[in-house]
């Protein structure tokens, strides 16, 4: 009973309270609690959303909580109703207007890793188009127009009693910890979205994502039990009859993509003719990305190690994240081995944690742009041409010592609103590609530029005595504008099969040797399993781990955060698995869960080779 009288008088008070309330100090209220659908329509706007069409009423609420609490903390935190609504407004402004440019530069929004990669992102911000567009007008007009609402209406006080504040302030802790600590949103469905990621809403999509940004234990986990499924796939050793490669040189190239796959594709000329050519003593195919538009290091991660990405908190970059001392690495197999390692990329080491996680990788040396004397540059990379030629400048010294470089290109990197310097506008795209994306045609001159360097580098090792094996694949599709694609479908992106949306992952990549190989054609794979691929053309031992992968393989040659390709060439979804395809998917999580979180000392040995 004394609870209930004491509920009883705590709404009285409260309703004693409102009614006290001046008229004034109700308008201003009233402004102040439109703040968030204010908010929320501005950043919609820029994340290039229609919120009154493109929404679902429960996006539009969950989105709208974030925004509230937004603004009360504000109001809180600065103590003034104005100052408040007029700091909250700015700040869904000025992040609403990065996530655009993040939208337009990669066609994708803001994630909660783009945060910790925002000096790879001022790397390159230079290159960029930071033109206004009708998105950013249309949001400042509105941004504008509240702020002078706030700024006219209603007294610079309006008081908070300390019980609502306390409310306040608990309703926003416990909303926080069920959405982050529990649960709820699993059960719910609530996941980021990965092919439109817009269609949660920018706040919701971004908190969401935050809430899945720590990797989960697999269920069943144990060191037992690892051990155990790694017993399974013992260590292979090297083929005695094939010949090892004095040299092995892996060049993963910027953006590289042979868009020749989109049967609607019209073009004044083939951009890549001497790719198309190769075919003696070469294996070549289809790598489908576990990225498209950006995320080069999540491809470096793949290839290098043999983890997959799959496996992680969507968009996040395990290099800034995951990555640590004795980690699964080609780099340290292959020194193992004998063969002298270096990465080389020819820009600023500060991008995406490289000279950390090269090191953790044991390279025994790193290369970045101020170790390139003279370069001749393509707009204003440094150029695939240049590149090449520091790969034989680094085989040349090493006078027969066993190398392994991997190499990540420069050349070819967005955006392509840039001048032309050095670059001859070779490649035509048809009228209406152009028309989506006039930028496209810069792109497809690079993609020319690209196999010119490339015709040059085979030439020169075709000459070279020393058994060399080079391996080249692109990282990705470029971050083309959605309108390009969507000429190239057909169809809006948000319509597309599993199969057509993969379509979009997929870059090209061969591997050639001056020496003879068995060719092979239209293979396909995921990076994951290139580097199995690379050690066992080389004739080099597998580790316990790659001997896994090199089965798994055969059931699913392609696995990607988007989708899988299974044995009979389907595209699949982890809901269209087998069973005995799930229980390959299954183990391998366990091994990556192992691999890239948990490498304790007895597992160790079946992810590296032995000395």
């Amino acid at each position: 009973m004394k609870r209930k009288h004491r509920l009883r008088a705590w709404f009285r008070a409260q309703w004693l309270e409102i009614r006290g309330i001046s008229a004034e100090t109700w308008r201003c209220w009233i402004i102040f609690l439109l703040g968030p659908w204010a908010a929320l329509w501005m950043v919609e706007i820029l994340n290039e959303n229609d919120v009154f069409s493109d929404l679902h009423a429960w996006q539009v609420l969950m989105n709208l909580i974030w925004y509230y609490v937004i603004f009360v903390l504000c109001r809180l935190l600065l103590g003034r109703l104005r100052r408040g609504a007029a700091a909250a407004a700015i700040l869904c402004f000025a992040v609403g207007l990065v996530n655009h440019y993040v939208l337009r530069f990669r066609g994708r929004i803001l994630f909660p890793a783009d945060i910790a990669a925002w000096k790879t992102a001022a790397n390159v911000a230079d290159a960029f188009d930071f033109s206004m567009d009708i998105a950013m007008e249309q949001a400042a007009i509105l941004l504008a127009a509240y702020l002078f609402l706030v700024w006219t209406v209603g007294p610079r006080k309006a008081r908070i009693s300390r019980s609502t504040g306390l409310g306040l302030v608990l309703f926003m802790a416990g909303y926080t910890f069920t959405f982050f600590c529990t649960g709820a949103l699993p059960a719910l469905g609530i996941y980021t979205q990965q092919w439109v990621t817009q269609a949660n809403g920018f706040l919701l999509n971004f908190t969401v994502a935050l809430r899945y940004s720590s990797v989960d234990k697999p269920d069943g986990y144990s060191e037992e039990r690892v051990l155990e499924l790694l017993e399974q796939f013992p260590a292979q050793e090297g083929d005695s009859e094939a010949t090892q490669p004095v040299n092995i040189l892996v060049i993963m190239n910027e953006s590289f993509a042979d868009m020749t796959i989109f049967d609607t594709l019209e073009l004044s000329d083939d951009p890549t003719p001497f790719l198309h050519s190769l075919e003696e003593n070469t294996i070549q195919g289809w790598m489908y990305s576990p990225v498209t538009g950006g995320g080069t290091a999540t491809v470096e991660y793949e290839y290098l190690t043999g983890l997959s990405t799959i496996f992680q908190p969507p968009h996040t970059v395990a290099y800034q994240l995951y990555a640590k001392e004795g980690m699964p690495s080609l780099a340290a197999n292959f020194g193992a081995l004998g063969y002298e390692s270096t990465a080389f990329h020819p820009y600023l080491d500060s991008g995406w944690n490289r000279p950390v996680v090269y090191e953790y990788m044991q390279f025994d040396h790193q290369l970045y742009q101020q170790d390139v004397a003279d370069p001749y540059l393509i707009r204003r990379y440094i150029s695939d041409q240049t590149d090449y030629e520091v790969l034989m400048d680094i085989t040349e010294q090493a006078q027969g010592q066993s190398t392994f470089v991997f190499n990540v290109t420069m050349q070819n990197h967005s955006a392509y609103a840039q001048g032309w310097n050095n670059l001859e506008a070779t490649i035509t795209p048809s009228e209406e590609l152009y028309r989506a994306d006039s930028t496209s045609k810069q792109y497809f001159s690079l993609m020319r530029a690209s196999d010119d360097a490339l015709r040059q580098l085979i030439e020169y090792y075709s000459q070279v005595e020393e058994p060399t094996l080079i391996v080249f694949f692109g990282d990705h599709q470029p971050p083309l504008k959605n309108a390009f694609y969507e000429v190239l479908y057909g169809k809006k992106l948000s319509e597309r099969t599993t199969e057509e949306v993969m379509q979009q992952y997929i870059t090209p990549f061969f591997l050639w040797a001056n020496y003879d190989i068995e060719e092979q054609q239209d293979v396909i794979l995921s990076p994951n399993y290139l580097g199995v691929l690379t050690a066992k053309t080389a004739g080099l031992p597998l580790t316990g781990f790659q001997t896994f992968l090199d089965e798994m393989y055969q059931v699913l040659p392609v696995i990607t955060p988007v989708g899988m390709i299974n044995s009979q060439g389907q595209a699949v979804t982890k809901a269209e698995l087998t069973e005995e395809e799930q229980q390959w998917l299954d183990d391998y999580e366990m091994l990556n869960y192992c691999g890239m979180i948990d490498l304790f000392s007895d597992a160790s040995p079946y992810f590296l080779v032995r000395k």
